[in-house]
């Protein structure tokens, strides 16, 4: 997939993601000074690296070494340019969103790149039971038919004009939160989760099923 990348020129790079032209630049420089091995000197630790709101909600600067080793055991993240991530595993910065149609060897998008290859590492892991933090764009990743777990998906819903609903900057927080919430308080039990109830959330039983949970604000 790098290699595939490396040889597009920044305007493809803009056309692909549809970013400005500094973005572009930037990514395209990204890919083109991509190398292995990894190092503590061109990469960093993946929980640290990424940005943005559901990372601003895990507040991966707040965990403690103990915190660290229980997410690498525990968390996994998926990315469309290295499938599934640990938080401890080094990578090196990019951007490419899972939902990029990138023609490549195995067809017409990432989707069909990774087929049900991260599916078959998550089951690496023997998991009873997977909590879907993700986005719809990531978990679309996942071969589903080839999950050994049960999934349970997390939504997250605010009050607004008498109705419970999601909001996406809302809700991307708050998926970061609840991951925070099960470092810290070192969850294996999933019924444990339904505890969780940081910045005004609280479980709603009469709104969830059994795959799916509700969480809810006022």
């Amino acid at each position: 997939m790098v290699d595939l990348l490396k040889g597009k020129t920044q305007n493809d790079i803009a056309s692909l993601m549809s970013i400005s032209d500094k973005l572009s630049k930037l990514n395209f420089d990204r890919f083109q000074t991509f190398s292995t091995p990894f190092t503590l000197s061109n990469a960093k630790q993946a929980l640290l690296a990424f940005k943005g709101d559901v990372y601003n909600g895990i507040d991966a600067q707040s965990l403690s070494l103990d915190d660290f080793e229980f997410a690498q055991g525990h968390l996994r993240m998926l990315s469309g340019l290295y499938g599934v991530i640990r938080p401890l595993d080094l990578i090196q910065p990019y951007r490419l969103e899972m939902g990029t149609k990138l023609k490549n060897s195995q067809g017409k998008n990432l989707y069909e790149f990774w087929g049900d290859q991260i599916s078959q590492v998550l089951n690496e892991d023997e998991s009873e039971v997977i909590i879907n933090l993700a986005s719809n764009e990531y978990f679309k990743g996942i071969d589903k038919k080839s999950i050994n777990a049960k999934i349970v998906n997390i939504a997250f819903k605010e009050l607004k004009n008498d109705t419970y609903k999601i909001i996406g900057i809302y809700a991307k927080r708050a998926r970061g939160l609840m991951v925070n919430y099960m470092i810290k308080n070192r969850l294996t039990d999933p019924e444990l989760l339904k505890g969780f109830n940081v910045e005004g959330y609280q479980f709603r039983q009469t709104m969830s099923d059994d795959l799916t949970w509700v969480f809810t604000r006022d």
